[in-house]
């Protein structure tokens, strides 16, 4: 073999990837049609009163083969909130628990994506209640990731749950006849961006 054929084999080489080459990230929107968040609150002992969210949105980045590298970002309308009975809503924008007035947004960013199975993992991130920023960690499910058969589009599905202290974001009116733990429930199918 010449020297100069010599040369051009060893600078492909150098060049050339090393393995098979990875998914890029893709950005995706959350889909508030297929997603869903529910809280549950403590009532007097008795019954765990259920409270749900009505207009929320944001957006996750996500790679399967790298999940810790991921992104997410969510915003909910405190007005939005229900718990199926208009003067407790009322209640509850008021300034002794959401100051839906002062605050309009809660708001979520994810800091810390932990791996620990296919499916499962951890989501750490500053939830913002109230003007109130505060570390909270969700337990997540990873449903799958493939192409709606309908439209063709590129979808992502997660299960989470988390626990929470309201008292922690200076809701502490009611305690302890209301309950300070509250239990969340979130749902998130998300479109990818073509």
């Amino acid at each position: 073999m010449n020297y100069r054929l010599k040369l051009a084999l060893l600078a492909a080489l150098a060049t050339a990837p090393i393995g098979p080459a990875t998914a890029q990230p893709i950005t995706f929107d959350i889909d508030p049609v297929h997603s869903g968040i529910v809280f549950f609150i403590n009532h007097l002992g008795f019954s765990n009163v259920i409270g749900v969210a009505k207009e929320f949105s944001g957006e996750f980045t996500f790679d399967k083969d790298a999940p810790e590298a991921s992104k997410l970002q969510a915003k909910v309308k405190v007005s939005s909130i229900s718990t199926n009975n208009a003067q407790r809503d009322s209640d509850i924008q008021g300034a002794d628990w959401f100051n839906a007035t002062e605050f309009p947004d809660i708001t979520f960013v994810g800091t810390k994506f932990t791996k620990s199975s296919d499916k499962q993992g951890t989501i750490t991130g500053d939830l913002t209640i109230a003007g109130v920023t505060k570390p909270v960690t969700l337990d997540v499910t990873f449903n799958g990731q493939g192409k709606n058969p309908w439209d063709g589009s590129l979808e992502a599905g997660f299960s989470a749950t988390a626990k929470l202290k309201r008292s922690d974001f200076g809701m502490t009116a009611n305690l302890p006849l209301i309950g300070d733990e509250v239990t969340l429930r979130i749902e998130t199918e998300g479109r990818g961006r073509s």
